[in-house]
């Protein structure tokens, strides 16, 4: 079989452009697509953009597979979520090796969680969705999309029509809430609210009853992790059992130059779900005009999200964002963030005092390289069911990272 890497190469990293057309995006083309056919897309692409010489040069021979600069000019013209694209990122997800949103387009998070697929299963580590590294992929052959059947719950949940920016006025809302069936939806099933518009343009999103095609992301991670490595650098975690096995990896935003993350060693001091939030300028950061004490209701669109987990040096955490499409692209005020559902399923597999954290300095490299696969074959399960909301206001002091 030829390797794909002579487009496949490029490393699937997705800026903006020109529109490309993507195929049609439904559950039978997401659960089939291959490489092969996205390959094929992003040399129509490029073919398209050569015609606009004020653009790009001449085409070469229309037979002929685009150079891997030429693949990546394409690649930054895909615009709309692409059904490849969208059942690599799940599968990956399944793997734990989490891209962040799944939104059927490509970037660097993606590509991360694609090294460190390679890395767990022992394959070159290049960021390349290569013939070895899709066939290791796709020994979890379940379908990567499902119907789910929107409830009456579903309706009937705590939204909110509007989350403030400034803290002043979010601190009047009782319940940071979600502000929609839609978002509700996309943060449970680990999709960007674009991809689950595009897979379902007619629904009626307040209706029980009403069929929705969504991702299936699979179970959450097992097991107990010891050791945490934030790496600084690369804009990861990597999760480690007591076997020095990786669990799970995400992308995570990690400090900035002006508030940059801790050094050094420490340890899981507590969890906390639905967690309010102490806005305390004296203590971390001023955020617009606040210079008064304020503090913040629960929610998973709170400042910290859906989950805290708190470490032994005081006003640091691991906790969620109420904005995962910024995951990685975005500074943080010092602590580690992670889209909402990673951080959940890092906080069900954490144990006070038991996990340690280690944040990894520049040019440090993480110990993932020992770190096995999981079992040839093995495919996941259902997703495990949501827990349910229960305010835990004894994070006071923490930070929005």
């Amino acid at each position: 079989m030829r390797r794909l890497s002579s487009l496949m190469g490029l490393g699937l990293l997705l800026l903006s452009g020109t529109h490309l057309q993507a195929a049609t995006l439904g559950a039978d083309e997401i659960n089939a697509a291959e490489p092969g056919a996205f390959r094929e897309r992003l040399a129509e692409a490029e073919r398209k953009r050569a015609e606009k010489p004020d653009e790009a040069p001449p085409a070469k021979d229309p037979d002929t597979l685009p150079t891997e600069d030429e693949a990546r000019r394409a690649a930054e013209a895909l615009t709309d979520p692409d059904p490849f694209l969208v059942r690599l990122q799940v599968l990956l997800d399944r793997a734990h090796a989490s891209p962040g949103v799944i939104d059927g387009l490509s970037g660097e998070n993606t590509v991360k969680a694609i090294r460190l697929f390679e890395e767990r299963r022992g394959l070159p580590v290049d960021g390349r969705v290569d013939d070895d590294m899709w066939r290791a992929l796709t020994q979890d052959s379940a379908p990567a999309v499902k119907t789910y059947e929107i409830t009456e719950k579903d309706i009937d949940g705590r939204y909110v029509k509007r989350i403030p920016s400034d803290y002043a006025d979010l601190a009047k809302l009782k319940w940071v809430g979600y502000r929609g069936v839609e978002e509700m939806l996309g943060e449970r099933f680990h999709m960007s609210e674009g991809l689950l518009e595009a897979l379902n343009p007619d629904a009626q999103w307040t209706k029980a009853g009403t069929g929705a095609l969504v991702a299936d992301p699979g179970a959450a991670p097992e097991g107990l992790v010891t050791r945490i490595e934030v790496d600084k650098s690369r804009g990861e975690i990597l999760a480690y059992g007591e076997d020095g096995k990786i669990i799970m990896t995400a992308p995570a935003t990690i400090g900035s130059e002006d508030t940059p993350s801790p050094s050094g060693d420490m340890r899981v001091e507590r969890v906390a779900h639905d967690p309010g939030y102490t806005y305390n300028p004296k203590k971390n950061f001023q955020q617009g005009q606040n210079k008064e004490l304020l503090e913040i209701a629960p929610g998973p669109n709170g400042p910290v999200g859906s989950v805290w987990i708190a470490l032994t040096k005081p006003t640091y955490g691991i906790h969620g964002t109420p904005e995962p499409t910024k995951i990685d692209k975005t500074n943080s005020h010092g602590c580690v963030r992670l889209t909402n559902w990673d951080a959940e399923a890092l906080a069900g597999i954490v144990e006070k005092e038991r996990t340690e954290v280690h944040f990894l300095e520049e040019g440090q490299e993480p110990t993932g390289a020992t770190a096995a696969a999981p079992p040839a074959g093995e495919t996941a399960a259902q997703p495990a069911p949501d827990a349910a909301p229960a305010a835990s206001p004894d994070n006071a002091g923490s930070q929005p990272g």
